[in-house]
């Protein structure tokens, strides 16, 4: 007796969060705003998360993937009333020292949200030093192009960059892109919403 042929599900698409800060010149020091709050729940609504938002304080916060771990100042931690949940040795450019551990939702530009960072406390000249547990949880990539600095993040990572392979597509497609399909460029996101907004 023939079985009829079952269809594979489709593959579904991850969807991608991402932001790209642009700056006139270039820069020696990667910075942009970045919010702070209490931890969110694990499965926090999204009117949970909106509220949150809403109470988060804003700060200048740089990026430093010399950093293994998320950093924040004495001025965060008075500014949002934070209590420690332990202590952890840090090793600093010059020594080792026991800092005082926290859980906080870190909301960084066009929605990209961390829930609950475990980050220290720290004295680094700033209110934040984004370190590699957050950029590790992406694609995280530089350009410099016409002496301006550009920067971008995207969560989760959805392909391999590199500048050196032959394999990477290029964005413009020799056949026709629907307005709806994926974007050639690899984003993650519709073509109308990418590098089709404007055709």
């Amino acid at each position: 007796m023939h079985k009829p042929h079952k269809a594979k599900p489709k593959k579904k698409q991850q969807q991608t969060i991402s932001f790209t800060s642009r700056y006139k010149g270039i820069l020696n020091v990667l910075q942009n705003e970045a919010r702070i709050s209490g931890p969110l729940k694990p499965q926090a609504t999204q009117q949970e998360i909106d509220a949150e938002v809403k109470i988060s304080k804003p700060y200048n916060a740089v990026w430093d993937t010399g950093a293994t771990n998320t950093v924040i100042s004495q001025k965060v931690v008075d500014d949002l009333n934070l209590k420690p949940i332990g202590m952890a040795k840090v090793q600093t450019a010059n020594s080792v020292c026991t800092c005082e551990v926290f859980i906080v939702s870190v909301f960084l530009p066009s929605k990209v949200i961390m829930p609950s960072v475990r980050v220290t406390k720290g004295d680094m000249g700033g209110d934040i030093l984004i370190g590699m547990d957050i950029m590790s949880k992406g694609d995280f990539a530089v350009s410099n192009h016409g002496g301006n600095t550009t920067f971008t993040f995207r969560m989760p990572s959805i392909e391999e960059i590199d500048f050196n392979s032959k394999k990477n597509p290029p964005v413009k497609s020799d056949k026709k892109v629907g307005r709806n399909d994926p974007c050639p460029c690899g984003s993650g996101k519709k073509y109308k919403k990418c590098h089709g907004r404007n055709a």
